[in-house]
């Protein structure tokens, strides 16, 4: 995944391009819970709180996530809200994030990003690079690139989060902090907030929480025949 955008990313319009739908995948894949402890971890506290969710997460088989994802930028004036739909299959890398004018498909291997107003999809070969991030490599990033600081409670009505700060080590990187809120009874993450270098906010809320669904065959690939007129972009 390239770390690299402008301020132009954070219109709804361009979060239909490969690189922008891979940042936002991120954020979600993220969200759902596929990490683990890394290694550069500082804070005891923290590191005994993701454990838990890491563990609860893992003891499912597959989950459904009702999400709502948004992307901020207070000095460019902007602010574009989406819901959309995450499956994952918890014991592979497979994924589908269904959204109102986009889906987001993997089987481990392959990367399908259907674009519904364009009749278009773009394939691509799921990335194996260190800066690539789905479902198959966050466990490898959190290992090897983030300090935690545990910053204590906040209560919202009758909930009370856990709120956890991540901070890479690679200070190259376009994003300094990344925020989890998590339910301290659920022992789930509610909230993510990724904080850019350019001023934007992009944030990914849990709406409801889904775990051992059932996911249909072929949830995770695209077939182009079930779309007939659709253009396959083949980028791989």
């Amino acid at each position: 995944m390239s770390m690299l955008w402008n301020n132009s990313w954070i219109t709804l319009k361009m979060i239909k391009s490969t690189n922008s739908m891979r940042r936002f995948l991120s954020v979600l894949v993220l969200t759902a819970g596929m990490f683990s402890l890394a290694q550069a971890q500082t804070d005891p506290q923290a590191q005994s709180i993701l454990a838990a969710v890491s563990k609860k997460y893992k003891s499912f088989k597959a989950i459904r996530t009702d999400f709502t994802f948004s992307v901020e930028n207070k000095q460019a004036n902007l602010k574009n809200t989406e819901k959309g739909t995450l499956y994952v299959d918890s014991k592979s890398n497979k994924y589908k994030v269904v959204m109102g004018d986009k889906d987001l498909i993997s089987d481990g291997k392959t990367q399908w990003t259907y674009l519904k107003d364009d009749k278009e999809v773009q394939v691509n070969n799921v990335s194996g690079a260190a800066d690539a991030l789905n479902p198959a490599t966050v466990f490898t990033m959190y290992e090897k690139g983030y300090k935690y600081l545990y910053t204590g409670e906040r209560k919202v009505g009758a909930k009370v989060y856990q709120m956890i700060d991540l901070s890479p080590v690679d200070t190259k990187v376009q994003y300094f902090k990344i925020r989890l809120s998590v339910d301290k009874v659920a022992k789930q993450i509610a909230n993510v907030q990724v904080f850019d270098k350019n001023g934007s906010v992009y944030a990914y809320g849990v709406n409801k929480f889904v775990p051992n669904v059932v996911v249909p065959a072929g949830t995770f690939s695209f077939d182009a025949k079930k779309y007939p007129g659709v253009e396959v972009v083949d980028l791989r």
